[in-house]
């Protein structure tokens, strides 16, 4: 094989390794997100009280373990983030959490096709001073049919996950030189169903 002119770092996530989390694990996940939920800055908005949480794969990347959720709100808004932490050699350890809140909601944007969250969670440095921005993607299709989703950088595909529940998660490079991430969404059969940049205009 010739040498690559997309030298870019690509399926640096380890695969979801654990079932999406139930029980006492699940309790112990959502004490650290609701803390996070607590110190957002909602500048004044009241945005209610969360309610059931949906948890999502989890996905290994430099050490710590990232498990996305999103959740509703009484007063309608959608909560969405991720606890994370580090494998320690007595189990789960150094527990960090992140959360935000929006208005945007999957039913009031039926032309919607993929339902996609993200937070940049670190750097990678290529060549030539170029840097990507390692981003955490979870969501959901809107559209039946799906079995997988990848994550591709100028149609090169960075990272995947397979469907649990109707949840994903992905850990990819973005924005690296000028190139900016792609969520597509296949069928078992390998047809492409949906895309969704991580880049939306301005209008």
């Amino acid at each position: 094989m010739p040498p690559t002119d997309r030298f870019v770092i690509s399926f640096a996530a380890e695969p979801p390794q654990e079932g999406l989390p139930y029980g006492r694990w699940a309790e112990t996940l959502k004490g650290h997100f609701l803390s996070a939920v607590r110190e957002i800055d909602t500048e004044g908005e009241e945005i209610g009280e969360a309610g059931e949480i949906a948890w999502f794969p989890d996905r290994t990347y430099a050490g710590r373990t990232y498990i996305p959720a999103i959740a509703r709100t009484t007063a309608g808004y959608e909560l969405f983030g991720y606890v994370s932490f580090a494998e320690g050699g007595s189990g789960p350890s150094d527990f960090q959490a992140s959360a935000d809140f929006t208005s945007e909601l999957a039913e009031s944007n039926p032309d919607w096709k993929l339902d996609l969250n993200d937070e940049v969670i670190g750097s990678w440095r290529g060549e030539l001073g170029n840097s990507a921005e390692m981003t955490l993607v979870w969501g959901v299709p809107m559209i039946p049919g799906g079995e997988i989703v990848t994550a591709e950088l100028a149609n090169l595909a960075v990272d995947q996950c397979e469907l649990s529940d109707q949840r994903f998660t992905l850990i990819a490079p973005d924005n690296y030189r000028s190139d900016y991430l792609e969520i597509k969404l296949w069928s078992k059969s390998g047809e492409e169903l949906a895309r969704e940049s991580l880049y939306v205009e301005d209008d």
